[in-house]
């Protein structure tokens, strides 16, 4: 228990510290949510498509969601283990109230994709709504470094059945 109390402190520190302002994120009002065209009604069970309009930038697609209550963009990443965030974010979802400290899980290495090794905090975000679909405690990664884009990978992504792609009408169909 102490050793995840440090763990928090530390991360905190280095998130105020490091924080800068990231066009990213804002916070969800009730009414708001990401553009979806849900071709059937919402079910408990997943059951049903739900159809997410991507936004292509930079050479990826970003797709829109609300983790813990904030809106943001991740890059569809199907070769992402977990879902990233930067500590600029996580700084954001802490001073919210909706990133606490027993949401973190430890620390972990990562190998990211030029090869090298990077660090990060293991959390878990409480809510991840991707369209008309809720995600609960979902297991996602801060990468220690403010610039790091937010990856919406594996820990998310397996959680649906069937995943489709249109690049001619930018959008992602999540069964």
């Amino acid at each position: 228990m102490k050793t995840k109390g440090l763990i928090f402190t530390v991360c905190i520190c280095v998130l105020i510290s490091a924080c800068t302002q990231s066009g990213r994120r804002k916070p969800a009002s009730k009414n708001e949510m990401p553009q979806v065209n849900s071709t059937t009604k919402r079910s408990n069970n997943f059951e049903g498509k739900n159809v997410i309009k991507m936004r292509k930038s930079g050479g990826v697609y970003l797709i829109p969601a609300i983790v813990n209550g904030s809106n943001m963009d991740f890059i569809f990443d199907t070769g992402a283990s977990d879902i990233t965030i930067s500590e600029v974010e996580a700084l954001f979802l802490y001073r919210q109230g909706t990133l606490t400290e027993d949401d973190f899980i430890g620390a972990q290495q990562y190998q990211i994709a030029d090869g090298s090794i990077s660090e990060g905090s293991i959390i878990n975000l409480k809510t991840v709504q991707i369209g008309n679909k809720v995600l609960h405690n979902v297991k996602a990664s801060i990468i220690h470094n403010t610039s790091a884009p937010l990856l919406l990978g594996q820990s998310a992504l397996n959680q649906f059945g069937q995943i489709t792609i249109d690049y001619n009408n930018s959008q992602i169909t999540l069964d």
